[in-house]
């Protein structure tokens, strides 16, 4: 492959959503826009579930969730009836991109990319990611970068504890510091490190997002009009954009800048009582039911009278008590195909009121190129991903308003950013389509001339198919059109 670029950065905003960027938006962004300008946007397609483990990591190797077996921020060891496991650094066995270019003795700088903690070793420099427990931890790599990192920030800030709880004025002072920090030290690094791949992830979009959607968003069934948070969104984002501006100054127009965010996000309508569902339905039994909602622990559950059981989150994860797999189980592996097809067909006709809501239930074989470690037996994106997955039981109810993780404002969308510019890139003046979270990584290497693993599930998302682009009709243009005119692009 021929080289294109010395260097190539990726700047990474958790979140980042594609109607605050694109469109009229951009127009408000400055330093995105003069980068767009140049170079290609558009849409990026994440991976399933959308949430930030395992998307970033994804982004970073090429790899779906399945092939990676990391379906979340917890996930099953195995499959006896032990608590959900938490993802971290280790969970990941695929090379990332700093792996690849290490082992090419070229040196990588990495700042907040999920999960990147506990630190391991690379060829280069590695600042830990909002999963470190605190700062009294090794986080960075090498140990003893810490301290620069600490300085350069003026006190490092992983995250924001409490987002969700949180006085509002008192959260957003919060976020906007995190941010800076994270720029600074971000800004730091690469003036002051080799490297020829840099990224960094900033997680406060992410926040601001859960924290404020009901105020921006007149959709939103909590929105009022007037409200003195209305603006909150576009002004972080114009302040992420100043941000972004200064780190670009530093990295200077030799280097191919990529954006790129994990997913987008939405509105929040609801909660489905998972458990609550398969209680009422037979699928599940409890040993004593709980007087009030309570969080669902395996000590809970009368498992010789269980089938079915799931867990909590953005995303719905279903699994099925399995003779010969699980301790206990009670599903026959003839019955397996039939009760997913049952759990299927009834889960996507769950509605508020008559009306179903739009829910999709799929099994992993079907989304994974592979599907590696104890995976989930089915999938659920509830009503479009406007409504999530609530684990708790106690509460009666399947439909709820109530989180159970405390006030959330906002979901994860299927759809993120992506914008590149610089050497190697060139000017599309329409938004590119068609372009997927999986394809981020081949495209560094093809640009820094490094030949992607073969078994990367992307491809350089740069490059068009002249196959595929000879085989546009004029039908094809005008759908294109009515497409991007719905975005807000036209």
């Amino acid at each position: 492959m021929v080289k294109k670029t010395e260097r190539v950065a990726l700047i990474g905003i958790d979140c980042l959503t594609p109607q605050f960027v694109f469109g009229k938006s951009l127009n408000g962004l400055p330093n995105l826009k003069a980068l767009a300008d140049r170079g290609v946007r558009g849409e990026l397609e994440s991976v399933s579930p959308p949430i930030t483990v395992p998307a970033w990591m994804c982004m970073m190797t090429s790899r779906d969730p399945g092939t990676l077996g990391v379906y979340g921020f917890r996930n099953r060891a195995d499959h006896s009836y032990a608590p959900l496991s938490f993802a971290s650094s280790r969970s990941i066995k695929a090379p990332t991109l700093w792996d690849i270019l290490g082992s090419m003795s070229e040196q990588s700088v990495v700042v907040g990319v999920p999960p990147s903690y506990p630190p391991r070793p690379m060829n280069g420099h590695l600042v830990s990611c909002f999963l470190t427990p605190d700062a009294d931890r090794v986080f960075t790599h090498p140990a003893s970068l810490a301290a620069e990192v600490d300085r350069a920030a003026g006190g490092y800030v992983f995250d924001v504890r409490n987002f969700r709880m949180e006085p509002k004025d008192s959260l957003l002072t919060q976020l906007y510091e995190m941010m800076r920090k994270r720029f600074a030290a971000a800004r730091r690094l690469a003036q002051t490190k080799p490297w020829r791949f840099f990224a960094m992830v900033v997680m406060a979009v992410d926040r601001l997002h859960h924290a404020f959607w009901r105020y921006v968003d007149p959709r939103h069934r909590l929105y009022e009009p007037g409200n003195p948070y209305e603006n909150v969104v576009r002004d972080f984002y114009i302040e992420m954009d100043a941000e972004i501006g200064q780190l670009l100054e530093v990295l200077g127009s030799e280097t191919t800048v990529l954006v790129a965010s994990d997913h987008g996000a939405k509105r929040m309508d609801g909660g489905i009582c998972l458990n609550e569902w398969f209680i009422q339905n037979g699928y599940l039994t409890l040993k004593e039911a709980p007087s009030e909602p309570t969080r669902l622990t395996m000590s809970m559950i009368d498992w010789e009278k269980t089938r079915v059981w799931g867990e909590g989150g953005y995303y719905g994860r279903i699994f099925l008590n399995i003779k010969g797999r699980e301790p206990q189980g009670t599903v026959p592996k003839t019955q397996v195909e039939t009760l997913r097809d049952e759990i299927i067909e009834s889960l996507e006709a769950l509605g508020d009121g008559d009306k179903p809501i739009g829910t999709r239930v799929r099994r992993p074989e079907d989304l994974y190129a592979q599907v590696n470690g104890a995976a989930p037996d089915l999938i659920a994106e509830f009503g479009g991903l406007h409504w999530r997955s609530i684990g708790q039981v106690g509460s009666g109810r399947v439909l709820t308003f109530e989180n159970d993780t405390g006030p959330d404002d906002a979901n994860h969308a299927e759809r993120g950013v992506f914008i590149a510019a610089g050497p190697g890139v060139e000017h599309e003046p329409s938004p590119r389509l068609g372009m997927s979270l999986l394809d981020v990584a081949p495209t560094v290497l093809d640009l820094l001339g490094v030949e992607p693993p073969a078994d990367a599930q992307g491809a350089n998302l740069l490059e068009e198919d002249e196959a595929e682009a000879a085989a546009y009709s004029e039908e094809d243009e005008a759908k294109i059109a009515a497409r991007l005119e719905e975005l807000g692009y036209l």
